[in-house]
């Protein structure tokens, strides 16, 4: 009966994540790429970066990380997991081939915000088809997963980076809650976590009892101020602290006016 309860369970979130799409558009969020540029430009160890995109779908996210990172540091050994609960979405993904007129398990546009020059750089083209450079696939490690499991971490390992966007908003907010919380454990200590696609309030919960300290560059055309959290709140990409260093920042950030 176990056994069967977890197989109806793992087959609802299947549905779940084929009933919100597989695929996003390559170079979709230019401002959180940005941010990942300035961290991967700012790091000084000589140890691989170590990124993971959850809940990848077919692959756009995972590639455009991956190339802006490589493009930014290509001195940086680079190791990006990218993990999705379709098998199906996966293997697009892991092939790196998409049509430019036949969907692949959407309907979405996935090149439209890509400019010629971008696209001459992340692919090569055989008619309507493209393929991304072998230089921005070899880097991706594939896995088929679910990041609300406890055993992600030993799965993965401690990851310098990860993404979880626009998968969480198809959770009851509890079941966000506890997912949110579990694939933090993945962020290495004074790492860094993308967090967007999820209910408000859920977020800032998990952001305020964990002590994680948002990234001042990501607040910048935040224009509603006048709430205490605005930071926690609107924030969608944050550095996760040891406690002693969250309590300290928490200080400094009081002393800050708020405009």
């Amino acid at each position: 009966m176990r056994r069967y309860a977890n197989f109806l369970r793992a087959l609802g979130k299947i549905q779940g994540r084929q009933a919100q799409g597989f695929a996003t558009f390559f170079l979709r969020n230019r401002a959180e790429l940005e941010l990942i540029r300035q961290v991967a430009e700012r790091r000084t160890t000589t140890d691989p970066l170590r990124v993971a995109v959850l809940g990848c779908g077919t692959g756009p996210e995972a590639y455009s990380v991956a190339w802006r990172i490589q493009s930014a540091r290509p001195d940086l050994k680079l190791i990006l997991h990218a993990v999705d609960i379709s098998e199906q979405a996966l293997e697009v993904g892991r092939c790196g081939r998409y049509s430019l007129v036949t969907p692949q398990l959407t309907n979405k546009p996935i090149f439209q915000r890509m400019t010629r020059a971008e696209m001459d750089e992340l692919f090569d083209r055989d008619g309507d088809t493209l393929t991304v450079k072998p230089w921005i696939r070899e880097v991706i490690k594939w896995h088929v997963g679910d990041v609300g499991e406890p055993d992600i971490l030993d799965v993965l390992g401690p990851q310098d980076i990860v993404l979880a966007n626009n998968f969480l908003c198809h959770m009851d907010n509890p079941e966000a809650e506890r997912c949110l919380r579990n694939l933090a454990r993945l962020v290495t200590p004074n790492g860094f976590l993308f967090v967007s696609g999820i209910k408000l309030d859920v977020r800032t919960k998990v952001a305020e009892d964990l002590g994680w300290q948002p990234i001042q560059e990501s607040l910048e055309e935040i224009l509603n101020k006048t709430r205490p959290d605005w930071r926690l709140r609107y924030a969608a990409a944050f550095q996760l602290v040891s406690a002693s260093d969250a309590a300290r920042c928490h200080r400094l950030a009081e002393e800050v006016p708020t405009g």
